[in-house]
């Protein structure tokens, strides 16, 4: 009995064992795709990577840093919000700033005042000053004349009269109320001439030179209100009331990094798409009157045609992924910039990473305006 149990519990092992085996053998049916891979839809393209910005004649998407430090008072738009150039966008604290312009512009001022002064002169009221110790000079050299002339008479009809000593005391009061005059009346014709024209001169200067420190101090208030360079849209904001910007940008708490304060696209009816080539397959890209691509949008079946624009000559280390120096890779690519139409019916933004194919047209095509994207 003992052994029967024994062979019966061998055979369901048996059975069990090769179940499964004939079970683990199976493999699992593969999955539909969600999307096919981007395939090469020309006979020699060239493969790359590529990514999304705004469209325009140059540079990339338009980077905005500070020209000043300090808390940020006030954020005046959003991300996405189209602006035209000269739009308020973030404001810095300025009250240091501010105080110091109200001071130059107070110098200034003064400055002003005292060359207006300067250019009024003479004053009425001094030339009349002057001009009554004229009549007042010429009234003592009269009185100062007629004691001598009395003397003198004297004298004459007896010279016991009159001791020499007060002769020539009246002569010499003679004397000195005539220098007196003439030194009153040349006090009267400086008075009268107005400010010294060295005087003048310097003080243009002196107001001059504090203008301009005002004008300097102002434009420098003017930068702690960021505005808009261009027509545009904000695409990147990193500016909140309170947090701190510097020239070098914005911290970033997600990357530990310096960002800019503000990332602007230009008005989006078009996109560029920034196709990075391998070095090593520069030399299959194809002319430009002949280049084409077309681009493939990631996660779907999508693809767009793109129209050539520019190669920017210049081979530089792949950093795309960061947009840091620091991600460096052992890959050095050539920058080939694309446009397109943005779809209507297709969310595409700036900063979103695309594959690509480039290739030459077929002979006999001429280039034309972008088409829209298919399926």
């Amino acid at each position: 009995m003992r052994i029967r149990i024994l062979y019966a519990i061998a055979a369901i092992g048996v059975v069990l064992g090769l179940a499964s085996a004939y079970v683990s053998s199976e493999r699992p049916r593969a999955q539909v795709p969600v999307f096919n891979p981007a395939s090469n839809p020309y006979a020699d393209g060239i493969y790359a990577n590529g990514i999304v910005e705004s469209y325009q004649n140059y540079g990339e998407d338009i980077t905005i840093y500070p020209e000043v430090s300090g808390p940020i008072t006030q954020v005046l738009v959003a991300e996405g919000q189209a602006v035209t150039k000269g739009t308020p966008l973030v404001t810095i604290d300025d009250a240091v700033q501010r105080a110091t312009m109200e001071q130059q512009r107070s110098q200034a001022e003064a400055a002003l005042a005292m060359l207006d002064e300067l250019r009024a002169q003479p004053r009425k009221e001094n030339l009349d000053v002057s001009n009554a110790q004229v009549e007042n000079a010429k009234a003592s050299l009269k009185n100062a004349q007629d004691q001598r002339a009395k003397q003198e008479a004297s004298y004459r009809l007896d010279p016991k009269s009159v001791s020499q000593d007060a002769l020539d005391n009246a002569r010499n009061a003679e004397r000195i109320a005539a220098t007196n005059l003439e030194v009153v009346q040349r006090q009267y014709e400086l008075t009268k001439a107005g400010a010294w024209v060295y005087d003048i001169r310097n003080q243009e200067r002196q107001y001059d030179a504090l203008s301009k420190a005002y004008a300097a101090s102002d434009a420098l208030l003017r930068k702690y209100t960021i505005r808009a360079p261009v027509d545009g849209v904000v695409l990147s904001l990193q500016a909140a009331v309170g947090s701190y910007a510097s020239p070098q940008g914005a911290y970033d708490a997600y990357t530990q990094g310096m960002t800019p304060l503000i990332v602007m696209g230009t008005p989006q009816d078009f996109l560029a798409v920034r196709t990075y080539v391998d070095e090593i397959l520069v030399h299959r890209l194809p002319a430009a009157a002949k280049m084409e691509a077309q681009m493939f949008v990631r996660g779907t079946d999508i693809k767009i045609p793109l129209t050539f624009v520019r190669v920017q000559p210049y081979v530089s280390p792949k950093i795309e992924l960061s947009d840091q120096r620091q991600e460096r890779v052992d890959v050095r690519v050539l920058p080939v910039i694309f446009r397109f139409e943005k779809p209507k019916d297709l969310n595409i933004y700036p900063g979103q990473l695309v594959d690509v194919y480039v290739g030459a047209k077929a002979d006999g095509v001429a280039a034309g305006p972008t088409a829209g994207a298919t399926r």
